[in-house]
């Protein structure tokens, strides 16, 4: 990692460049089962300039270059994280795991008691990745977490291969 990277809020400038990251980022399923979503649109621009107006969105940056990013909203008291991505050329060097972090500082100062996510069960890079970072998986959804599976499943998402967790903070 280089000296220079540092974490911040995301600007309405960010929302194209997080576009490109979130595509670059889904090569990574090329080759698996899932190599259907690297050809997946990425996060919607409107979307995505709603969490940067409510502060949902971070971007880990190399020099002024935008190299990752982690988008997440408020769901049922706890930090719901909606997408964690990192530029190819930047990935095994803890961006991700820092932008979580990020996350959690933010949560704790809104007064949120957890946070949470959805993700694949076996890719290796998805829900063991999130077991090393202290995510358990979560036995009974709650409310919040049937409705988010419906938007997955309206997406096209087979929720049969995926899983919440939470970590507590």
């Amino acid at each position: 990692m280089t000296n220079d990277l540092r974490l911040r809020a995301a600007e309405p400038a960010d929302i194209e460049p997080v576009r490109a990251i979130e595509r670059a980022s889904a090569s990574r399923f090329l080759g698996t089962d899932r190599a259907w979503l690297a050809d997946d649109d990425p996060t919607d621009a409107e979307t995505l300039g709603e969490r940067v107006g409510a502060g949902g969105l971070l971007v880990a940056c190399d020099g002024d270059r935008p190299v990752a990013f982690i988008m997440f909203r408020e769901a049922e008291g706890s930090g719901y994280i909606e997408q964690v991505d990192v530029l190819p050329s930047h990935e095994r060097r803890g961006i991700g795991a820092r932008l979580i972090d990020a996350v959690a500082d933010a949560a704790r100062t809104r007064g949120w008691s957890a946070l949470t996510l959805s993700t694949f069960k076996d890719v290796p890079f998805n829900a063991p990745y999130y077991r090393r970072l202290g995510f358990e998986e979560v036995e009974v959804l709650t409310p919040g977490m049937v409705e988010i599976r419906a938007e997955h499943e309206a997406r096209g998402l087979d929720e049969s291969t995926r899983v919440f967790m939470r970590r507590p903070l």
